[in-house]
């Protein structure tokens, strides 16, 4: 798995501390650098070329999004998502606008990031995978476009979650027995962080229960079994 290449823009260096600490948990995710101002961003942007960007609104020199105007100008292929502690209306629009892949309000929470980076990272195998672009692989890299009748005639999947990894980990767990997040990502050859994303999904349809198994060794561990 290739790993994510992440630059980290904040103005306030706790903060920022905060966020490099979670983004060095993350798996497959690369720190290529942090920047305290917008003018180290734009160069550390233009000399590393990120894949994507943690982006804060407010700096004391200007505003987040001004990078992000200019970075859509010069057809940049990094991403940005905004961590921010602006809650107006109009910074939102501005960031769709302008083409954020997500906007995450501050305080910053280590999960929030996590389903952040593992949608970015769903993304983008989504875009490597394509050949051809048919409605409904435009649909769910944008699910902002999909209809009401869409969302009738088939349930809607939370973000992050696919049909098919999805019927994958089901015909593994209907074995039978109790699984690891861990073992279900060998099995079907994705990662632990995938695995259990959907393992919780289908917990929290009922379709699987978990329990806490603490063992003899190590940390605990969360197990899944069919209901």
């Amino acid at each position: 798995m290739r790993p994510i290449r992440l630059l980290i823009v904040e103005d306030d260096r706790q903060i920022a501390e905060i966020q490099r600490r979670f983004v060095e948990r993350l798996e497959a995710v690369e720190l290529c650098g942090m920047a305290h101002s917008l003018a180290d961003a734009r160069d550390l942007v233009e000399v590393l070329q990120p894949d994507l960007v943690l982006l804060d609104v407010y700096f004391p020199e200007g505003n987040g999004l001004d990078l992000l105007r200019q970075l859509r100008a010069a057809n940049s292929a990094t991403d940005v998502i905004l961590i921010t502690a602006a809650r107006e209306v109009t910074t939102l629009r501005s960031a769709l606008r302008g083409g954020v892949f997500d906007y995450i309000l501050k305080p910053l929470v280590y999960e929030r990031l996590e389903e952040a980076i593992n949608n970015y990272r769903q993304h983008l195998d989504t875009l490597d995978g394509l050949h051809k672009v048919a409605q409904k692989e435009v649909d769910a890299l944008l699910p902002r476009g999909h209809t009401e009748a869409q969302s009738e005639s088939a349930p809607r999947l939370p973000k992050g979650i696919d049909t098919l990894t999805l019927d994958k980990i089901r015909a593994v767990v209907s074995e039978g027995d109790d699984w690891s997040a861990e073992a279900v990502g060998q099995r079907i050859g994705a990662s632990r962080t995938t695995a259990r994303r959907y393992l919780e999904y289908l917990v929290s349809t009922e379709e699987l229960s978990a329990e806490v198994n603490y063992g003899t060794v190590g940390r605990p561990e969360r197990r899944y079994r069919k209901q």
